[in-house]
């Protein structure tokens, strides 16, 4: 029985061992460019730059932590927002071709299918117009 005890007790060791290793070596949260995300370019290759290269699309800047501009990205675009699916995408298309834009929040808040879990959801991951970026989406 003793020796089982060790032996588990060596196993785990063993893994906090690993685990503060994997920790050290672990990615810091240092943004990997030096420059504003707003200056972030795409290369020809698809690599994110400072520098010259194209502006990121709405996918890209999904991926980049940037907001979507709720007035022109598309429905594929939208639909990729959590709790956004391609229903509820082309709704939005819909009502802000209908309605020449999004003006404010509230117009957003009456197509149906937006409540207020997924206003604050669209409110945290895209802008109304092309605003600054106001920062990271999450």
């Amino acid at each position: 029985m003793a020796g089982r005890t060790a032996a588990l007790a060596v196993a785990a060791l063993g893994v906090i061992g690993l685990g503060a290793v994997a920790r050290l070596q672990w990615p810091d949260s240092a943004p990997a460019l030096d420059c504003a995300p707003e200056a972030v370019r795409i290369g020809a290759d698809g690599v994110a730059t400072c520098g010259a290269g194209l502006a990121p699309s709405g996918a890209q800047a999904l991926a980049l932590g940037r907001r979507l501009d709720l007035n022109t990205a598309t429905e594929d675009e939208l639909a990729l927002l959590p709790g956004v699916g391609p229903a509820l995408a082309r709704r939005l298309v819909e009502a802000r071709e209908d309605g020449g834009g999004f003006a404010s929040w509230d117009a957003v808040d009456d197509v149906p299918g937006v409540g207020a879990a997924k206003l604050q959801t669209l409110q945290a991951a895209t802008s109304l117009g092309a605003a600054p970026d106001a920062g990271p989406v999450w």
